[in-house]
């Protein structure tokens, strides 16, 4: 599917500036691609999980995130989404969230041999000459169309301090560099960083003559309209110490109906046929889909025995939506017994010399419900979601030999959580 694919298929895509160009630029070879992170404060919480989880999927496309700590522009403060100047922070305390902030991604990103790249725009931004950078880049912007920007115009009526105006250029800049000193060509953010995007972009051409490209996500709310992230307590935070795992969990376990599939797509990394399928569940099957979301999300930012405890913890207090308190398997778990001749068709066995006919596995995953398509299944077989018993399926096209369905028949698994038994009878579906 690619990056952009992935990014629109589990809900991460808003606006792209150039989609046909960044699609090339990905069929040429892996790119790198960047999001910024202020260290306003000592943790991110839950609402920078959107722009974590878009560079844990561009790390498993292949390509080269760059989480860039912005040491240099928490100095100025961003004002898109404030409605008012944010709280000034002394240099000491800046660099002291950043360093808690840099350890926080290492959970989600590997930075082992450049896989990853971890930076802060401190390095560059603090050292400028105030006159050199107004002749050499501010000479780029035009004020009449940094006033256009959304992030400036919402704060036009409630005041703007200078100090914030500049924020834009900063950001550009930052764009600029990463683009010349490390070949980044993409930049991604939340929907009310469009403008700064495109002022990076735009200074990238000028200046250098270069292609770069934009992607944005959209601004997330809950089911009732809600601001994502923000409890009766306050922020979720991803620090173990300021939002305990367990509480982490019961966020999550206590998510709207109408945003469990959303919220799946986003912050797990569940196949998107598992993520489809927990989501059209219905009534006490949904919560069970919960519990999931739960423990995977907890699972990504806290580590798997974090998980499992509050996990634990969650169901002797409130009790399980899984009559037998499972967590590597779901409690809708579906027996399929098939007809030979009217649920698996003739021209799918490919019998080898000497042995009896086979099928392919794609056609189980499709015929036990596990996927909608064939193309899903490969695709969920190829992001190492497919499984055969315990084993993971190493091949799109590996083949089951079809006696091994008589009898007992075959576990197939999506994922961890969704799992059929299937085998060959008589009669037809019997779930």
């Amino acid at each position: 599917m690619g990056l952009v694919g992935t990014l629109r298929e589990r809900g991460f895509l808003y606006q792209i500036t150039d989609e046909e160009g960044l699609n090339q630029a990905e069929s040429e070879g892996p790119i790198i691609g960047y999001i910024g992170f202020d260290p306003t404060a000592d943790s991110l919480h839950v609402g920078s999980l959107v722009p974590i989880m878009s560079l844990v999927h561009m790390q498993r496309e292949g390509h080269t995130p760059i989480a860039l700590l912005g040491g240099g522009t928490a100095m100025v403060g961003d004002p898109s989404g404030k409605t008012e100047m944010r709280k000034m922070l002394l240099k000491e305390q800046i660099e002291a969230n950043g360093e808690k902030i840099k350890r926080q991604l290492g959970r989600y990103l590997d930075f082992e041999g450049g896989r990853a790249i971890f930076l802060n725009n401190a390095d560059w931004l603090l050292p400028l000459n105030y006159v050199d950078f107004l002749r050499e880049i501010g000479r780029h912007f035009s004020v009449n169309r940094m006033l256009t920007a959304e992030s400036i115009k919402q704060r036009l009526e409630s005041g703007l301090s200078f100090l914030e105006f500049n924020y834009m250029l900063l950001q550009a800049y930052d764009f600029y560099r990463l683009y010349v000193d490390h070949g980044c060509r993409l930049q991604m953010g939340g929907q009310d960083q469009w403008g700064n995007i495109v002022a990076g972009i735009d200074l990238i051409r000028r200046m250098t003559g270069g292609t770069a490209f934009g992607v944005t996500f959209p601004l997330l709310t809950n089911a009732s309209g809600e601001k994502f992230g923000k409890t009766v307590a306050g922020a979720v935070w991803l620090d173990a110490e300021k939002t305990s795992p367990y509480d982490f969990y019961q966020f999550w376990r206590n998510t709207d109906d109408r945003d469990v599939e959303k919220f799946l797509g986003l912050f797990t990394l569940l196949p998107m046929g598992e993520v489809k399928y927990l989501g059209s569940l219905k009534d006490k099957e949904l919560n069970r889909a919960k519990e999931i979301l739960a423990f995977e999300a907890t699972r990504i930012t806290h580590g798997e025995a974090a998980a499992k405890e509050a996990y634990l913890a969650a169901i002797k207090q409130f009790g399980s939506a899984d009559p037998e308190g499972r967590i590597e398997t779901s409690s809708v778990i579906r027996s399929v017994t098939m007809d030979r001749e009217a649920s698996i068709p003739v021209c799918h066995y490919s019998p080898r010399d000497g042995e009896g006919p086979e099928v392919p596995v794609v056609d189980l995953f499709v015929l036990g419900g596990l996927t909608k398509s064939k193309s899903e299944a490969r695709r969920l077989i190829k992001q190492g979601g497919g499984y055969l018993g315990d084993k993971r399926i190493e091949g799109i096209d590996t083949t089951i030999d079809l006696t091994a369905l008589a009898g007992e028949g075959i576990t197939l698994r999506a994922g961890k959580k969704r799992v059929v038994k299937i085998k060959i009878g008589g009669g037809s579906h019997d779930e």
